[in-house]
């Protein structure tokens, strides 16, 4: 009986080595889903230019721009983990409404993009971004960082070491090791995670105005992440936390005031 009882113990010995293994190597195909199309495209209806902002000689982003709003900030956009630009139309349609103008960026990888995402990589993309506004005329006072879910830690890197005119966060994680925690419990996260994002480290060196957008609903990214991000960020913040919003937030007239509320407050 024993024998067999040892057997069984290497089996699932075997068998947790193997799923580590197979988590480790592939867990940014778990992180990142460039092909994913989990959404219904909006008819554009604003003006924009599409333009391929290089990073390197290899890897350029494609991108919509739009600078038809005179003397107004520029929200600098980082989306998700999944998906194109097209997910967003209802989002810079918005932004159109609001007059402000904006660049939106794709990730490496993402919308036909050359590269592979990674932690590394993105904040590389993100920087190159804000060097193409610059190289434009529009200073980083006048750039408003906005990131949304994945693109959170993005927006909070750069925020933490460099001044903007804002930023604004919808539906943020404290940290990717603290997702991979809440979906792999099994796992020990805090040892094989490469992309960390580690926001809840880094929010207090943002000296910017913050604005935090988090669904109470959200069951993806979960609220308390959101709540706890807001109460170590610095003032200037505020927030807009509706009960019923899920992870994918609501484009209704609460989420615009707030937005033009927030940009109007900046100086």
């Amino acid at each position: 009986m024993f024998k067999y009882f040892h057997f069984t113990v290497l089996i699932i010995i075997l068998f947790y080595l193997s799923i580590l293994l197979i988590m480790f190597f592939f867990q940014r195909s778990f992180m990142y889903h460039p092909s994913s199309k989990n959404y219904i495209p909006e008819k554009i209806a604003f003006n924009y230019e599409e333009i391929f902002i290089p990073v390197n000689s290899e890897i350029s982003l494609k991108s919509w721009s739009t600078n038809i709003h005179q003397n107004q900030k520029t929200i600098l956009f980082f989306h998700g983990n999944a998906g194109d630009l097209d997910a967003r139309i209802y989002k810079l349609n918005a932004f159109d409404d609001l007059g402000i103008n904006f660049l939106i960026i794709s990730w490496r990888g993402f919308s036909g993009n050359q590269g592979k995402p990674t932690e590394k990589g993105l904040y590389e993309d993100a920087n190159s971004a804000v060097k193409w506004l610059n190289q434009k005329g529009i200073k980083n006072e006048n750039i408003i960082l906005y990131g949304e879910s994945l693109g959170t830690g993005i927006a909070v890197e750069l925020s933490s070491k460099n001044d903007f005119g804002g930023v604004i966060l919808e539906s943020p994680y404290t940290s990717m090791v603290d997702m991979g925690k809440k979906f792999y419990p099994f796992l020990p996260v805090s040892l094989m995670q490469r992309d960390r994002y580690n926001s809840i480290k880094k929010i207090k060196k943002i000296t910017s105005p913050i604005l935090i957008l988090h669904g109470k609903a959200d069951n993806l990214v979960p609220f308390y992440m959101g709540a706890k991000l807001f109460d170590e960020a610095n003032e200037p913040k505020s927030s807009y936390f509706p009960t019923f919003d899920g992870h994918m937030m609501k484009y209704d007239e609460g989420m615009k005031k707030n937005l033009e509320n927030f940009i109007k407050s900046l100086p």
